[in-house]
């Protein structure tokens, strides 16, 4: 046992004679390398507000730029398609997947709060033009009983004189229910998320607070969850067949886009340290140093946003074949050309990659084309004027930018940072509790009792955290007895006054 190796070597130390090296202060952050600055380019004229919105919030600039760009991606839904060549049956939907990392201080519900209220608003004000649809189709379905009755009276009496039987009139058929415009949800099984897309053929958004909570829901409810949520990336139609339904359920765009908040411990036992089946490099990670507090110095103005926002929710469908149809946004010529030099690069980058990270350099292409998307439909919502027909070759050279200099090392520092054993997270844990509480001393028995960290509540990580900082100069053995008595030596330790000089 860990617990007994590490007793034992306790017993064998000797006492306290001074220090011999510097403290290691990497430790506090976990050994985690630099998060990388978000590019600006990539978010248009909206750049300026989004600034000012985190410090209102007092959060990342990231958290609110990417939630808000892919809150315009769920508005845009199943509405347009991107695609990288004239002609090309290769499209790919209005679709992200955005987790947001950091410790609970980081203010990652907050940052998205904005964008949540004016689609709250925007559903409350559908909810009038719900109601009289659904009054619209209750008469209808008593209608369609009247009809019907009838219609069986007429096939009786045919019957009886030998007649042919009557067709059904079309009215005697009782109407679909209409579903209300469902913009976000929160919290759904598969089934239900299913039900929800087949009354909201643009897609909907899921925003989770918490991110691991969905992550770990998948097949409680159905065996199949995981496989549909994985599907629900690919905006592709979708049939479920349900036990008791004599009709499979036809979803014609199962879409979802999602935004979550996930603290690093968590991300990498739910998702990152699991089978790798394409579920984390669905998702686009943005896991920044938390900012500075500054007074805010005007508020943010959110009419922008909504502005925006109503704008994408005017977009239509292609209706030329009689059915809703994505309307298809070419690359121009030039942006193609852009392109191009983007798919080599990932090519190129994928060959050193291994697990998680080539994973998500396979998937590169196609996010490059969905950020492309977004990004250039939510610049024209923002600003106004006529609506883009291609993606220009600025909004791609922005969206490359922002790839290789933003999403790529920040899949490097959440895969390789996030998923650290479990004794490096505990040992960082036990660094900052060291140096908020100003301890020159530590007792390993008194951590376990008084102290009652988080993943620091038994002997054995205790003693493993506890041999870490010993390793990186934070701690020496100081052994003792109290009171000079005979039997096992209290597990004392020297904290190096250099921890708290280094602040």
């Amino acid at each position: 046992m860990m617990a007994t190796a590490f007793q034992a070597q306790f017993d064998k130390a000797q006492p306290f004679t001074g220090w011999d090296a510097l403290p290691d202060i990497s430790i506090l952050d976990e050994g985690r390398r630099a998060p990388p600055e978000l590019p600006a380019a990539m978010f248009g004229p909206a750049w300026g507000e989004l600034q000012r919105l985190a410090t209102d919030k007092g959060a990342p600039v990231d958290y609110v730029a990417l939630g808000w760009l892919t809150v315009c991606a769920s508005v845009i839904g199943s509405k347009r398609r991107a695609v990288p060549y004239p002609g090309s049956s290769w499209e790919e939907p209005s679709i992200l997947w955005l987790g947001l990392v950091g410790d609970p201080s980081h203010n990652k519900s907050p940052s998205l709060d904005p964008f949540q209220n004016i689609l709250r608003k925007l559903e409350d004000e559908k909810t009038d033009e719900h109601e009289a649809a659904l009054s619209a189709w209750r008469a209808d379905c008593e209608r369609a009983k009247v009809e019907r009755t009838a219609w069986q009276d007429a096939v009786k009496t045919a019957s009886k004189d030998g007649l042919a039987t009557p067709p059904l009139p079309a009215n005697a058929e009782e109407p679909n229910e209409p579903k209300r415009r469902r913009y976000f949800v929160q919290d759904t099984t598969p089934e239900s998320m299913a039900a929800i897309l087949l009354g909201n053929p643009e897609g909907s958004l899921m925003i989770r607070d918490e991110l691991a909570g969905w992550l770990t829901s998948f097949d409680r409810y159905n065996p199949g969850g995981r496989t549909y949520w994985l599907e629900a990336y690919g905006g592709r139609p979708y049939t479920i067949d349900r036990k008791g339904s004599p009709e499979p359920m036809r979803i014609p765009y199962n879409g979802v886009n999602v935004i979550g908040g996930i603290q690093p411990g968590k991300l990498a036992d739910c998702l990152l340290q699991t089978t790798d089946d394409g579920m984390a490099a669905r998702l686009l990670f943005t896991w920044p140093a938390r900012p500075a507090w500054v007074r805010p110095a005007s508020s943010a103005n959110l009419h922008g946003f909504e502005a925006a926002i109503r704008r994408l929710e005017l977009l239509d469908w292609d209706m030329a074949t009689g059915k809703r149809e994505a309307v298809r946004i070419e690359l121009t010529a030039d942006a193609a050309n852009v392109f191009d030099r983007c798919q080599q690069f990932y090519r190129d980058q994928e060959v050193d990659a291994g697990g998680l990270l080539k994973s998500f350099i396979g998937k590169l292409s196609g996010l490059t084309l969905r950020l492309a998307l977004a990004a250039e439909f939510a610049a024209w919502a923002y600003r106004g004027g006529t609506e883009p027909r291609s993606i220009t070759a600025e909004t791609l050279e922005a969206v490359a930018d922002f790839v290789a200099g933003y999403a790529l090392p920040m899949a490097e520092r959440v895969y390789g940072d996030a998923a650290l054993p479990a004794v490096e997270r505990n040992a960082a844990t036990l660094a900052r509790h060291i140096r908020k509480q100003q301890l020159t001393r530590i007792n390993a028995r008194d951590l376990r009792h008084t102290a009652k960290l988080p993943g620091l509540r038994d002997a054995e990580p205790i003693d493993a955290a506890i041999a870490a900082l010993v390793e990186a100069h934070w701690l020496k053995p100081d052994p003792n007895r109290e009171g000079g008595s005979v039997g096992r030596q209290r597990k004392d330790f020297i904290v190096n006054p250099a921890v708290q000089e280094s602040k």
